[in-house]
């Protein structure tokens, strides 16, 4: 079986939702959004994209029946942490420039990891219907990279204007995100 590339685009574009919220957050939290910034988000977010339904699939449907159930709960626990460290950061106060870079370290592969956990799940659906993975992770992994460059430089150029919010957003977005993916899995 194979998926047409409006199906794959499609696909791509969805999973890339999560990346692009987290990463217009993301340059929300930093004080002035520079390429290598820009970088390495988009560079971290299409990987682990493009990783994750290889993974998936690699695993396949054994491990599915296993991990499967938790991994929006997976994604809540780790979204909802990192966005209560920035609340608690922006309650903290301060300037944006002693706050933490999330385009860095621990952070950034934290949100990287959250935010394509749904893709793992896309990879173990691809192995179980007999889909060839690697054009479609390779799609995957572009979308969401590019979205996440324009996300972070989006972030960016409105953070300077919410100075003292704009931490404090990008966390409440952080949280919303993971409640949105624990809804739709409770729900559904």
């Amino acid at each position: 079986m194979e998926l047409h590339w409006l199906g794959i685009l499609g696909l791509a574009l969805g999973l890339a939702m999560d990346a692009l919220a987290v990463s217009i957050a993301a340059g929300l939290a930093v004080e002035a959004v520079t390429p290598r910034h820009v970088f390495r988000v988009a560079f971290h977010f299409g990987l682990f994209q493009f990783m994750m339904p290889v993974v998936g699939w690699l695993v396949g449907e054994s491990l599915a029946r296993q991990v499967g159930g938790y991994s929006e709960w997976l994604a809540f626990a780790l979204l909802s942490f990192v966005g209560g460290k920035m609340l608690w950061e922006a309650r903290a106060g301060g300037s944006r420039q002693t706050n933490r870079d999330p385009t860095r370290g621990l952070t950034l592969v934290t949100l990287s990891l959250a935010t394509s956990l749904d893709a793992l799940a896309v990879g173990f659906s691809m192995a179980l219907l007999g889909v060839a993975v690697w054009i479609p992770s390779v799609v995957i992994g572009i979308v969401t990279a590019a979205l996440s460059a324009v996300g972070i430089t989006f972030g960016g150029r409105i953070g300077p204007r919410w100075e003292h919010w704009a931490e404090a957003i990008g966390g409440l977005v952080l949280i919303v995100i993971g409640l949105r993916v624990l809804l739709a899995h409770l729900a559904g």
